[in-house]
């Protein structure tokens, strides 16, 4: 597989085509022959579609080329073989590593899209030259890309796995509970903080499990696995809409495998698998 290697500015050497991860209104502009995709490898960049691009990030390299995304406008006319898709919607297709890149590209592009200007001053912010940031030039306030952490947690009690339905998924899709870290918490504090909201039970036994960056639009999303310790299920009625346990081989519609969210209910199965043998 080829090795990504994260940048923030190309070498003073480097020449030739370079991959152009470019974004219209959070989806991703691919060539295709109508049955694959893939990222378009352009020698002198999105000018040679007859593009023009609002803004371009670099993003590092990947294998001997280097990477870009661009923010589009949202209404642009592109070459036959070209389309349009979203990130979500191109699981399967892409693989790894073009997802990572993908990723960073999105995350990138909503980044530069809302800090062109200072938040304190209200100057037009510059690029750092040595580090992903932006600099005013009238009150030298850094702005960093905004990376916003959530916890996600798989619950275990008596060889089944909490899993609830968000008031924002499709009937009789489920997952594993998740939330925003708040100021001044631990991401310990955050795990037993939105389960005790989201469904009225405490848990014990939290340990990390990994994490995924997930530029919907900017959060870092980090995995848990806990033990129920006491109470019932009382969902919120606010973001929660169902809750309860399921065993492996119970499970509703679940995540697709590209988030962590499925990852977490995978390992839960694998485990289940495991004790049985």
């Amino acid at each position: 597989m080829t090795e990504f290697k994260s940048g923030v500015a190309p070498a003073s050497e480097a020449r030739g085509p370079a991959w152009w991860f470019m974004f219209s209104d959070r989806k991703l502009l691919l060539k295709s022959d109508g049955v694959s995709f893939s990222i378009p490898l352009l020698e002198h960049g999105p000018g040679e579609l007859g593009i023009e691009p609002l803004r371009t990030q670099y993003l590092g390299r990947l294998g001997e080329h280097g990477c870009y995304s661009a923010e589009l406008p949202e209404e642009i006319d592109h070459q036959d073989g070209m389309v349009f898709k979203g990130l979500r919607a191109l699981f399967g297709t892409l693989g790894e590593p073009w997802y990572r890149v993908a990723f960073l590209g999105m995350h990138l592009v909503e980044w530069d899209r809302t800090t062109i200007f200072c938040g304190q001053c209200g100057a037009e912010n510059l690029y750092k030259e040595d580090a992903r940031a932006k600099e005013c030039p009238k009150c030298g306030l850094l702005t960093f890309p905004r990376i916003s952490p959530a916890v996600i947690v798989a619950v275990e009690r008596d060889n089944k796995l909490l899993l609830a339905r968000s008031n924002r998924f499709v009937t009789g899709f489920y997952s594993v509970l998740a939330g925003f870290v708040e100021p001044g918490e631990t991401i310990e504090e955050t795990v037993k903080r939105e389960i005790k909201e989201e469904v009225g039970i405490d848990v014990r036994n939290i340990r990390y499990f990994g994490s995924q960056p997930w530029p919907f639009p900017d959060s870092l999303m980090i995995g848990f696995t806990a033990e129920y310790e006491k109470g019932e299920i009382q969902i919120d009625d606010e973001e929660i809409v169902d809750a309860g346990w399921y065993g492996a081989n119970e499970l509703p519609q679940i995540p697709d495998k590209l988030s962590i969210a499925r990852r977490l209910i995978d390992w839960f199965v694998e485990r289940q698998k495991k004790s049985e043998q």
